[in-house]
């Protein structure tokens, strides 16, 4: 994965070299940007090339944007069911004297100062990041074991949101993952984490990397599919 800065926007985008003598660029409808490029084009070039398509990326997106399945609208009010992990739990919203989360018996239970939807959302929000940390942490170094032989070095994790991705791995080898997706199962977040690895050994999208991502996940197909296809 590599990106570009376009005005005040960074354009993370894929990069695949093939045999061709013309640089393309493409917007598929999941809104991921690639890059199909002559093998030895300078990686500079195919950044300028982005930039100038800037504007027509976006739009392409907008474009796409309008397919993607939508999330139910979250009022953070008691009532409503927010997942966790793959599972699904009920809201229950207390007003206390403390800020703080709990999860038991089947509910997800806030207590609160302000039953503000702004400010339980805000506690919610930090429970969910916390939780986020201490499991993909886990998750990455069960899943790290698995490429032991492969000579690479442990990554560093990086948390941050994204708009449209779960996962992403930078030229320096760090891996980002969404904090959104401790809201999928584990076997979701597993995937995103091997893949995310197998491209700190191949950095596009190839024939080689889809080979070693099937060695390291076999059923990847499957859960990516579950993954792109829930609403949470």
């Amino acid at each position: 994965m590599e990106s570009v800065q376009y005005g005040t926007q960074i354009i993370e985008f894929n990069l695949k070299r093939v045999d061709r003598k013309t640089l393309g660029i493409e917007v598929h409808p999941d809104q991921s940007v690639w890059a199909i490029s002559p093998l030895k084009t300078d990686l500079d070039d195919i950044k300028g090339k982005i930039v100038k398509r800037g504007n027509w990326i976006n739009k392409q997106r907008i474009y796409f944007d309008q397919f993607l399945p939508r999330n139910p609208a979250r009022e953070y009010v008691s009532g409503e069911t927010h997942y966790y992990l793959g599972k699904r739990y009920l809201l229950k919203v207390k007003v206390d004297k403390q800020n703080e989360v709990k999860l038991k018996n089947g509910q997800f239970i806030i207590h609160s100062k302000s039953t503000s939807s702004n400010d339980v959302k805000r506690i919610f929000s930090a429970w969910y990041y916390n939780h986020a940390r201490k499991k993909f942490d886990s998750i990455l170094k069960e899943s790290f074991n698995k490429f032991k032989s492969n000579n690479i070095s442990f990554p560093e994790l990086e948390i941050r949101r994204m708009k449209n991705r779960w996962g992403s791995c930078t030229s320096e080898g760090k891996i980002i993952l969404n904090p959104e997706l401790i809201k999928a199962s584990r076997a979701c977040i597993e995937y995103v984490v091997i893949h995310e690895l197998c491209h700190l050994i191949e950095g596009n999208h190839s024939k080689s990397f889809y080979d070693l991502l099937t060695d390291k996940s076999p059923d990847w197909k499957l859960i990516k599919h579950k993954l792109e296809t829930l609403n949470i």
